[in-house]
């Protein structure tokens, strides 16, 4: 029996590096579902809320299979660049001046950068073929379309329902808010009013305001003009 010797270093890096490369082809599939996910939201709110459509999963079928395909086709764009990148660069020996300005050390990321970006491809188009696929992106941007339309009426129904009788510390934070207008806003008021009279009264005599001169001291009351800057 013959028995192969195994380099368990080479083993591991190899192990490593498909990892990370299942890493980040995972990390686009799910940035391409989110994106998926988002114009698919849109459309439904723009559809269901303006044109009073009612929903239906085949309706989006379509738009869910197109998002795919073109985020697939901006994978495979990718990848022809990163293969037309580290051609140029693996005859490039000299120092970097930039981050996308590769040289002949960069060949291999930029092998692996293909091959992910090919793998992303790949896995999108089969998603944008399988049904059920299109219909959990479908199902997920109505439950995502279908949250933001009920918090924007919880917002609305909070505001135009208030009432001061209906809330329990009305009275005592409405001192404190009367407290702030006269100690805070009324000062900056009457500071800025005059520093903008000021300012009328020194054009209409001609004079030109020295930039270089010190802050204007404090006013009564500890505030101060430059605040309002």
């Amino acid at each position: 029996m013959t028995f192969r010797r195994i380099d368990t270093g080479r083993f591991v890096a190899e192990n490593a590096k498909r990892a990370r490369t299942r890493d980040v082809v995972a990390e686009g599939l799910y940035i391409a579902s989110a994106a998926t996910r988002l114009s698919l939201k849109n459309t439904m709110l723009v559809h269901i809320l303006a044109d009073g459509e009612d929903f239906d999963i085949e309706r989006y079928v379509p738009e869910a299979r197109e998002v795919l395909l073109t985020l697939a086709a901006e994978a495979e764009a990718d990848a022809e660049r990163a293969e037309r990148e580290r051609k140029l660069a693996r005859r490039r020996f000299t120092e970097s001046y930039g981050t996308h300005d590769y040289r002949s050390r960069d060949v291999r990321n930029l092998r692996r950068r293909r091959k992910q970006s090919l793998h992303v491809a790949e896995e999108l188009r089969a998603r944008a073929d399988d049904r059920e696929e299109l219909g959990k992106l479908i199902v997920d941007a109505r439950d995502a379309a279908w949250a933001e339309v009920a918090k924007n009426i919880d917002r609305t129904l909070r505001i135009e329902a208030a009432r001061p009788d209906l809330e329990p510390d009305y009275d005592r934070m409405r001192t404190a808010r009367m407290q702030a207008l006269r100690l805070v806003d009324l000062p900056k008021l009457r500071a800025r009013r005059r520093s903008i009279d000021k300012q009328v009264e020194h054009r209409e005599q001609g004079i030109v305001p020295d930039l270089l001169a010190p802050s204007a001291p404090s006013a009564p009351g500890g505030f101060d003009p430059a605040e309002l800057e």
